[in-house]
């Protein structure tokens, strides 16, 4: 079975240690709106600095991701661990301050956010491809995007209840995590080894930018319909009465999304990267027209629950063919531009969202989760049109010089990064 044999590459520690690195990301910028909004009793305010620093993480992922790449991830990774511990003491001093100082801090937390999800997933692709096993990194990317649906759940929910606690409690928690988990995680998983220099004949490789450029934006597109969903379940939520049950239905949205993707891993090899692109682009596209139509005919959560089903095989597609794409020497770089478009469409999706939910109320929202997602089917028949099975926008095997050999001085199980 792949994931046992992805247990047997990596240890068990890799796991737990790997999920909890990631939730201070899925829990930042809760963790910041409820910071904020109790220091200066402005919902507008927290949401803005909230959104800045989306923003700000968006930004400074591919620089990341390149450093990754120049440097190494353990050193890149340790380092962002440590100034993003930093950055969230700050925002806990600025929040008795100004609200410059506040916006500012919480624009440096964004910016020096480790990007664990994204390179884990380089991890994979280095640990892996060199085994010659096909169906191990399917499992891999499999198991990352469900790691990120359950983390992107349960992080927002221990949030919301430390919440009761006090203002402070979430972003006292999100630092313990970073020193307990992100930064350790860094340092135990990371890989040992800096990439290949290449020599003065053979430059490092640039990049597909027209590709890769597709894939930023059908990952911009998917961010558009967290946004858009994130909108209506809590305007749905108001129109009951309840504000908890927009925390259940999104949680219903996440739990559908983990359970398809964590079945993906068992996907046959025939069914190629070219076939589940466009497959799980129209499968995401029909989610939110079934959303649409049961949000207001059936249930709300229910509708929710089935289209959620329909989000992580799309993302693990977009986190394949992107890692297909890219040269070795610039996975991280590419995996990293590839999740920027993932906060720069939730904040347009939340955005336009909850524009038209002013005067459509939840319908408004899902209208653009819809048209979204429509888009989303588009370009993935552009692509694969465009391509016409040449292999330079859609990938379907490894490329030539992809297979890297390990190192012989270390074996390969010894040599996990993060």
């Amino acid at each position: 079975m792949s994931y046992r044999s992805l247990l047997r590459v990596v240890g068990v520690g890799f796991f737990p240690l790997g999920f909890l690195a990631r939730l201070p990301y899925a829990s930042s910028a809760l963790s910041t709106l409820i910071l904020l909004q109790s220091s200066t009793h402005s919902y507008a305010f927290a949401g803005l600095a909230s959104a800045a620093q989306s923003t700000a993480i968006a930004v400074s992922g591919p620089v990341v991701g390149a450093l990754a790449d120049r440097h190494g991830p353990r050193t890149v990774g340790a380092l962002a661990a440590l100034a993003n511990f930093v950055a969230w003491a700050v925002l806990l001093a600025a929040s008795q301050g100004t609200r410059p100082s506040m916006l500012l801090a919480a624009t440096l937390v964004g910016l020096t956010q480790p990007q664990v999800g994204p390179l884990v997933r380089v991890h994979w692709s280095r640990l892996l491809r060199p085994r010659g096993e096909r169906q191990l990194p399917a499992a891999a990317l499999s198991y990352e995007a469900a790691a990120d649906e359950v983390s992107f759940v349960a992080g927002p929910a221990v949030v919301g209840l430390l919440a009761s606690v006090g203002p402070l409690a979430p972003a006292v928690l999100t630092m313990a995590l970073i020193a307990t988990a992100t930064l350790p995680f860094a340092l135990l998983h990371a890989h040992r080894d800096l990439p290949a220099q290449p020599s003065a004949e053979h430059r490092k490789p640039s990049l597909p930018r027209r590709p890769l450029a597709v894939m930023f934006l059908a990952m911009v597109a998917m961010g558009a319909v967290f946004g858009a969903v994130q909108t209506a379940v809590t305007v749905y939520a108001d129109t009951l009465g309840e504000p908890g049950a927009a925390g259940l239905a999104y949680a219903g949205f996440g739990i559908g999304s983990a359970l398809t993707g964590a079945a993906c891993a068992w996907l046959p090899q025939r069914f190629t990267l070219r076939a589940r692109y466009l497959t799980f682009a129209a499968l995401l596209f029909a989610g939110m027209g079934v959303l649409f139509a049961g949000a207001q005919t059936v249930s709300m959560p229910a509708a929710v629950a089935v289209a959620g089903c329909t989000v992580a095989p799309y993302m693990i597609s977009l986190y394949a063919l992107t890692e297909r794409l890219a040269p070795a020497r610039r996975a991280a770089l590419a995996m990293t531009i590839l999740c920027a478009g993932g906060p720069l469409g939730t904040a347009a999706g939340q955005a336009l969202g909850g524009s038209l939910a002013e005067t459509h109320g939840t319908r408004g929202a899902l209208v653009v989760a819809v048209a979204v997602a429509g888009g989303a089917l588009l370009l993935a028949l552009s692509a694969i049109v465009a391509d016409r099975g040449r292999g330079v926008w859609i990938v379907d095997t490894v490329p030539v010089g992809r297979q890297e050999a390990p190192e012989p001085d270390m074996p390969a199980r010894a040599r996990p990064e993060g």
